[in-house]
């Protein structure tokens, strides 16, 4: 197996980090990366307003979903866990004693590649694994890497080298990225859940007030609560909930804000819905305290109240999304149905069901709800009572 093993101090993991990745994956045809962050780099040291070392780590697991490599690429500790300065030596030397029988591959810009002979043991380095080093803009010549490599074959025989240049690479340094978050700007070097996260929680001298997001800005925070294969689908509910605002003559920007917090627990297990039951006082029935499928719904609106500050229609619109209710709102009934008929849904009925949605919006969710108690009761699955009720009323 080959492995890609890229370092650094990700403070904070951009796009040009992200593209360089994987653009190194696929030309050396990796089986793996790993994705190291550094404790304490020592080369530098890390600014004042460095975020604590987990915050880093979590930044970077976020930046890692975006390069699309899946369960082949993976985001370790050990830098961060390690006391004291990080050596990429030493780095190398525990990643080789777990995996001894596999190909190992350095991962690095041009600007380190052209100082790797002044790295401490650079000898023990190049006789663990082999150097892939990318140049990230124009500047960083051939010219450069050949007389690199030169030095570095006739100084270390065993050495394995790869230099590429990567065209149109996002090209910003961590210092000019900090700069610009501190100013409010920097969002289109960041990959949107890791700008989200940012925001989220004020690092780098961001200071967003949670409770009145532009848009704008509480699109990338709500992805940033999100698993990567569920974006898709929430991204996909804004966009046929603001379809079904204009139809119906509801509200758009509300029906945007509901949409985008919809999901905002829905990767959250049982043990974590619930303690939030707890904490904010949310009374379940015996069905919702077995079935993690339904909690989320009340969670998701109890954040959104409480973190982003939503009213009481926006609340009960998240509320109410899984189940629906007799007598929904407007409000309720479009974020209920653009979550069952978001562009990326697939199964049977779908079609016809978006074609009745926009003839006849109640008609459609009684469509809707018939749909959902068919499916529960054909999976041997019990179906709740608001659901019924809901789809009772409609029927008069």
């Amino acid at each position: 197996m080959k492995i890609g093993i890229y370092g650094g101090t990700f403070n904070p993991p951009h796009l040009g980090h992200i593209t360089a990745a994987r653009a190194v994956f696929e030309l050396l045809k990796l089986d793996k990366l790993l994705i190291v962050p550094d404790g304490q780099p020592p080369h530098k040291d890390l600014p004042p307003n460095t975020p604590a070392p987990e915050r880093r780590l979590a930044l970077t697991r976020l930046a890692a979903e975006e390069t699309g490599l899946g369960d082949r690429v993976e985001v370790l500790d050990l830098e961060l866990r390690q006391p004291g300065k990080s050596y990429t030596a030493g780095t190398l030397a525990r990643l080789h004693a777990l995996y001894p029988e596999d190909e190992l591959w350095l991962l690095m810009g041009a600007d380190m590649f052209l100082t790797l002979h002044r790295w401490r043991e650079p000898e023990k380095i190049l006789s663990l694994a082999g150097i892939a080093a990318f140049g990230r803009t124009e500047a960083d010549t051939e010219e450069l890497f050949a007389a690199q490599r030169e030095y570095l074959y006739k100084t270390y025989p065993q050495a394995r080298l790869f230099t590429l240049t990567i065209p149109g690479v996002v090209d910003i340094s961590s210092t000019a990225l900090r700069e610009k978050l501190a100013a409010g700007g920097g969002a289109n070097f960041l990959a949107p859940a890791v700008y989200g996260q940012i925001l989220r929680e004020g690092l780098y001298g961001t200071a967003a007030d949670l409770k009145h997001l532009s848009l704008s800005q509480l699109r990338p925070v709500a992805l940033s609560y999100l698993k990567r294969r569920r974006v898709p689908h929430v991204l996909g509910t804004e966009q046929e909930a603001i379809r079904l605002a204009e139809r119906y003559g509801a509200d758009v920007e509300r029906a945007r804000r509901a949409a985008l917090l919809h999901d905002c627990t829905k990767k959250l297990e049982m043990d974590e819905q619930l303690a939030l039951c707890r904490q904010y006082g949310i009374e379940l029935d015996e069905l919702e305290r077995k079935a993690l499928k339904l909690l989320h719904a009340k969670t998701g609106a109890a954040i959104a109240r409480d973190v982003f500050g939503v009213d009481d229609e926006i609340y009960s619109a998240i509320w109410w999304h899984t189940t629906g209710h007799a007598g929904m709102t407007l409000l309720e009934k479009i974020i209920y149905l653009a979550d069952y008929i978001e562009p990326s849904r697939d199964f049977p009925g779908v079609d016809r069901l978006r074609r009745v949605c926009y003839e006849d919006l109640d008609r459609g969710l009684l469509t809707g709800l018939e749909m959902s108690v068919e499916e529960m009761r054909g999976m041997g699955n019990p179906v709740h009572h608001a659901t019924l009720e809901a789809r009772d009323f409609l029927k008069g």
